[in-house]
């Protein structure tokens, strides 16, 4: 068996009611079935002040990750955006539901705030970094961002990690 070996890490910074950012995850898609498991991409969260359940739905995500489930959870988030917007909370729940997660457990989450302390030093270093909108990427130390224009972000990035390909 030979190791896959690795590309730069690629962070995915995402408001998970953001509707960009639902678009942004046929690009995540994308990537994945071209790189597979040689591509590390990690969710970083940036909710931001506009989307009013942002916040916690980056904490259930969180809870979802702990659970096992955290890339299932957002993804199927970010397919309900517009619901989320409007329902809050019993959206949150219901996608844990839906995907066999201990929904209880990320309602406790929300209320006890165990993954607030995450959520914050990610939003942190994204304004540390100049992120300012959703979806941000950040690979090899380039940042691309997204959130005023999606055109050719997928070019950029299979460009970016094609260059460190070995």
């Amino acid at each position: 068996m030979t190791d896959v070996p690795l590309l730069p890490r690629l962070e995915f910074w995402c408001d998970l009611q953001c509707p960009d950012c639902r678009t942004a995850l046929d690009d995540v898609r994308a990537l994945r079935a071209r790189y597979g498991d040689a591509l590390p991409i990690e969710l970083r969260h940036f909710p931001l002040e506009k989307n009013k359940h942002a916040y916690a739905a980056a904490q259930a995500a969180e809870e979802a990750f702990a659970q096992g489930s955290g890339w299932a959870y957002a993804e199927a988030l970010l397919e309900r955006t517009a619901e989320l917007a409007r329902d809050g909370e019993k959206v949150l729940l219901a996608v844990a539901d839906g995907l066999g997660l201990d929904s209880d457990e990320i309602d406790t989450a929300l209320i006890d705030g165990r993954h607030t302390l995450l959520v914050d030093a990610d939003q942190a270093e994204g304004r540390a970094i100049r992120v300012t909108g959703t979806p941000t990427y950040v690979v090899a130390g380039e940042r691309l961002d997204g959130d005023r224009s999606q055109d050719g972000l997928l070019e950029r990035l299979t460009g970016i990690l094609d260059r460190h390909r070995g």
